[in-house]
């Protein structure tokens, strides 16, 4: 039977079914802006879009709000964005099932990528989706033989996405050689001008701390320590300043300390000159190019723009600072290399169990440079120390206490292979056959059923084989067995999972059973074994295994086989 095409595509509710009949749409509120929310009365901010979908939820009787998730700041030209990536992560655990969004440039400028989302992505998933200004609903939507009559607009917005870029691109360029400020905050001590915003003059509430910064520099203070005493004095950092302004709203900003590499920015900067230095990063969309660092060659620096807030002397004399430190530091390079090095074998294992920062693995030399050691310290501690409490832990303390742990789970995976041989718990050849073709059977009644439902789709809405009634009951009908083959396919899975426990192919076991007869802590066997280790106050250390769900697993299987689970 052909299928006529509707008129018009209203956002509007479904048809109201009896109270007990109607599903009730778990719903996800996804809000975007591509730069941070400005707060400027009649724009279009976060919080205005926020007002629009839940309102919009709120007025429909067959919604209820999960959550709202909300990208400030992020770019809708790709999906790599962290809340977008929260949403699909609770789509794919069945906790929504639909989503509202303002209209579909806030989703996504990408026409390729909306698209399928749209069309491929959010039916496969049952996902219904609206977007509200665009009057687009596709539990009522009318469709074509491309899908939803919505690529063009998607289409329009990539294009204007990329003519928005291309033209500004352009213009900032021009902007840019002009001395014109185009940022988005002024440099720390500065503001944007009141009747020009291209123009910059000095803030009377922080110009004044960026020239105590030099001064403490140019009077010899490290950066260490001009860091801790901005903090100590409880100075707002940068982007806490602008957070408390209310210049920022993203909640990062609102504990933010002051970090050496913030003061370092700061000392290096020629803007404190008077001069507006730009281009430090360049990219372009419509080209396809990504955001990357420049060389400072090619900057753009014009000369003379606004109100100098540090004097050139002292300006110069903290570069030379700067490069006599770095000079000093190229020269010492290799000066101790005849005391010997050691591989930093726990590289990205070792963390803060407050700030959760990683430890930093700190040289030091000693003894008129006849020893060196090693010790691992937090870096919040050394910029801020009222942020966090001390961590230093001497490496050889460390790798004692970590080798003491791993030799003991190594010991523990050798008895209780024993224990396995022991208790003549391997499984037969047969039985491991058996249930490798039972897996075998059971993935290809899924796949059969997944490609039964992936047909669906392009029969009803390209080739319109399936009227949209036979669409929907087939669907639910692929929907159960996939259901169905999946359960078998787990229950499969277990039981060969038994049995290859039974066969001492664990991967705890596995795992520990390659450092048997290793008389130290290599590297290897860090990564292989140890996922994480956290320090507390008291340099208390908190170590979490690799495997220990398999671990309990086979401890579980051998206690079940009558056998006494070791200590």
């Amino acid at each position: 039977m052909a299928r006529t095409k509707r008129k018009a595509n209203p956002v509007k509710p479904a048809p109201v079914q009896e109270a007990s009949r109607q599903h009730i749409y778990q719903t996800g509120g996804y809000i975007r802006l591509s730069v941070e929310d400005s707060g400027k009365p009649g724009a279009d901010t976060v919080e205005n879009q926020k007002e629009m979908v839940r309102g919009y939820i709120e007025n429909q009787p067959d919604m209820e709000l999960y959550r709202m998730y909300c990208d400030n700041g992020q770019t809708g030209t790709d999906f790599e964005r962290p809340e977008f990536e929260r949403l699909m992560q609770d789509v794919r655990a069945g906790k929504v099932d639909c989503i509202v969004v303002k209209d579909l440039s806030r989703f996504g400028r990408n026409y390729r990528e909306t698209g399928n989302y749209l069309e491929r992505i959010f039916p496969f998933l049952g996902i219904r989706f609206v977007a509200v200004s665009d009057h687009f609903d596709t539990l009522g939507a009318e469709r074509g033989s491309d899908g939803y009559i919505i690529p063009l607009k998607n289409i329009i917005n990539e294009v204007y996405s990329k003519d928005i870029s291309r033209k500004s691109g352009s213009a900032m360029a021009v902007k840019q050689r002009n001395g014109e400020f185009i940022g988005t905050w002024a440099a720390y001590g500065y503001q944007k001008r009141a009747d020009d915003p291209h123009r910059i003059e000095p803030d009377a509430d922080t110009a004044p701390v960026v020239q105590m910064i030099f001064g403490w520099r140019a009077s010899g203070m490290s950066y260490t320590k001009i860091t801790r005493q901005l903090n100590g004095a409880g100075i707002p950092s940068p982007s806490r300043y602008h957070y408390l302004k209310g210049d920022a709203v993203c909640g990062r900003y609102a504990d933010a300390v002051w970090r050496t590499p913030m003061v370092k920015k700061i000392l290096s900067n020629e803007v404190y000159l008077g001069h507006m230095v730009q281009g430090r990063k360049r990219g372009s969309f419509y080209e396809g190019k990504k955001q990357q660092k420049i060389p400072k060659s090619d900057w753009v620096i014009v000369r003379n723009t606004h109100e100098p807030i540090v004097d050139e002397g002292v300006f110069l004399k903290v570069q030379k600072m700067a490069q006599e430190q770095k000079a000093a530091y190229q020269e010492n390079l290799g000066k101790y290399d005849g005391l010997g090095k050691t591989e930093n074998i726990l590289r990205g294992l070792v963390f803060c169990a407050d700030c959760k920062r990683p430890l930093v693995r700190y040289k030091s030399v000693y003894r008129k440079g006849a020893k060196v050691n090693y010790s691992y310290i937090c870096p919040s501690h050394m910029d801020n120390p009222d942020s966090c409490p001390n961590k230093h832990v001497p490496e050889k303390k460390m790798l004692e206490i970590l080798w003491d742990v791993l030799k003991n789970q190594i010991k523990l995976a050798e008895e209780m292979t024993e224990q396995m041989h022991q208790s003549h718990v391997l499984a037969q050849t047969a039985s491991r056959d058996i249930a490798i073709k039972q897996e075998d059977a059971a993935m290809q009644a899924l796949k059969r059923a997944q490609m039964l439902y992936d047909s669906l789709y392009p029969m009803y809405a390209e080739d319109k084989v399936l009227t949209e009634q036979e669409y929907l009951q087939m669907k639910q009908t692929y929907q159960m067995q996939i259901h169905k083959a999946e359960g078998r396919l787990e229950a499969v899975r277990a039981e060969k999972q038994s049995l290859l426990l039974q066969e001492k192919r664990n991967p705890w076991l596995e795992a520990c059973m390659g450092f048997t007869g290793e008389a130290g802590l290599t590297a290897e066997m860090a990564k292989a074994l140890i996922s994480r280790v956290e320090v507390g106050e008291y340099n208390r250390l908190t170590v979490t295994l690799c495997y220990q769900d398999e671990y309990k697993c086979l401890a579980e299987f051998l206690n079940g086989a009558g056998k006494e689970m070791p200590a």
